[in-house]
């Protein structure tokens, strides 16, 4: 089965996620019970009947009220026992407990993290971890050995601490523990364990699991290949704000693949990854504003996303904003700035033989502005 063009190629560790980096698509930029009642048997021994609300108590042996027991071991907020040397009418203080989890202390040693007091983080968790099994605080252990942050790196260790946070059921420490055994650090490489924890984060909303998860039912080596699987769980990336999940799910939808084509829902998903910053999302989005295609065409608002991409270094941004500068189809007329951007985007390899001819066309002193500008671009002066 075919994968979308986009997402040809994916499933790449990245960092602590295996986001892929999909090549955009070649586009054009032309318009392409309630408790039960005991049956009431005579009993061996009779207690007496609870008198009626009307009738005076009976008198034998001056039985305990049956409305009002006393139970000898309340399970349920038990009394404390009194304290010496508690003044009359004093509460007394609570019986010793275990300590439950305090948030504010969890706070505190993400707290140290943020500010990147790395080794207070790791003392402060490690003392979470070991005296209240804190799943939290294992996670954030797991975390700093994995990254090196205020204690050498040590992935075996960080596998270890993911691995019992997520066995006391932390979504966080299963991913983390999945992408190390997908690349095959603190231990063997495991696709097949790493797809189960990746299932388990998932399962408890952790987008970036679900995100992973559809990249191993496209790849096809841990799962037969399933799109349809594949899309439900870019689905629920995609509604968790995920951008890499909601630019793969629009290509899904633009190309048919595991749902039913949908232009315009396509269209929708590339635009809430671009405002999330996707910058494959923005070159997608601005060239269907440009051409009107399940968008109200605006080539002023293309022009300027294109240009965004562009700065970011994206080849297809620059070759597209190059296009339309050195025509004047939709923005004022920019040959230099235009042949300045193919030049640029040439080097990485995004070849224009319209844009060639142009700068062909050049005479000696524009084409060494145009020489001079990609340069300073790229830093290569």
């Amino acid at each position: 089965m075919r994968l979308p063009t986009a997402l040809q190629g994916t499933a790449m560790l990245l960092g602590c996620a295996l986001l892929a980096q999909p090549a955009s698509a070649q586009i054009s930029l032309s318009p392409p019970a309630p408790i039960p009642v005991a049956p009431q048997n005579k009993p061996a021994a009779p207690r007496p009947a609870p008198a009626k609300p009307t009738a005076k108590p009976p008198a034998p042996a001056k039985p305990k009220p049956l409305a009002t027991p006393k139970p000898e071991a309340p399970k349920a907020q038990p009394k404390p026992a009194p304290t010496a040397g508690k003044k009359p009418g004093e509460p007394a203080p609570p019986a010793p407990a275990p300590e439950p989890i305090d948030e504010s202390r969890v706070d505190l040693v993400f707290g140290a993290y943020q500010r990147g007091h790395y080794k207070t983080a790791f003392d402060l968790a490690t003392r979470r971890a070991e005296d209240y099994s804190d799943p939290k605080a294992m996670t954030m252990l797991g975390e700093l050995y994995s990254s090196g942050l205020g204690i050498k790196r040590d992935y075996p260790k960080a596998a270890e601490w993911y691995q019992r946070a997520a066995e006391l059921g932390d979504r966080e420490a299963m991913f983390a523990l999945a992408m190390l055994r997908l690349a095959g650090r603190g231990g063997p490489a495991n696709r097949e364990d790493a797809a189960r924890w990746l299932a388990s984060s998932a399962k408890l909303g952790n987008p970036k699991a679900a995100y992973n998860l559809a990249l191993l039912y496209l790849d096809g080596q841990t799962f037969p290949q399933d799109t349809k699987r594949a899309a439900e769980l870019l689905r629920l990336a995609a509604d968790a704000g995920n951008p890499e999940a909601q630019y793969a799910l629009a290509t899904f939808y633009k190309e048919g693949t595991g749902v039913e084509k949908n232009v315009e829902q396509a269209v929708r998903l590339l635009q809430a990854a671009s405002l999330s910053g996707n910058v494959d999302a923005e070159v997608e989005y601005a060239i269907a504003m440009y051409n009107g295609t399940g968008t109200p065409k605006n080539e002023a608002a293309a022009v300027a996303l294109l240009r965004k991409a562009a700065r970011q270094n994206n080849p297809i941004a620059q070759n597209r904003l190059a296009r339309v500068l050195v025509t004047g189809n939709g923005p004022p007329e920019d040959r230099l700035e235009g042949l300045k951007w193919h030049v640029v985007s040439k080097t990485a390899g995004k070849g224009d033989l319209m844009l060639d001819e142009a700068l062909a066309q050049l005479n000696p002193e524009d084409r060494a502005k145009v020489d001079a500008a990609a340069r300073k671009w790229l830093g290569t002066k």
